[in-house]
């Protein structure tokens, strides 16, 4: 297919709206996902931070806590 002049290829032989909504409605999607999967990776990645730090502070805690313990 070939145009004439950059304004023909936009209008896309009367289609332009059409075709150009379509695209901007794709790229707006796929900005979207990849926005939130970057936030939701990252939320996923601080959850798991913060787990692994109760985790370690409660191990340090009962580590602590059996040297205190009197013996039987």
């Amino acid at each position: 297919m070939h145009f004439e002049s950059l304004s023909d290829f936009f209008a896309m032989g009367g289609y332009g709206f059409y075709v150009w909504l379509s695209y901007g409605v794709t790229f707006a999607l796929l900005i979207t996902l990849t926005v939130v999967s970057v936030r939701g990776r990252r939320n996923l990645i601080n959850q798991i931070r913060s787990k692994q730090a109760r985790e370690q502070k409660l191990k340090e805690y009962r580590k602590g806590n059996k040297k205190d313990e009197p013996k039987a």
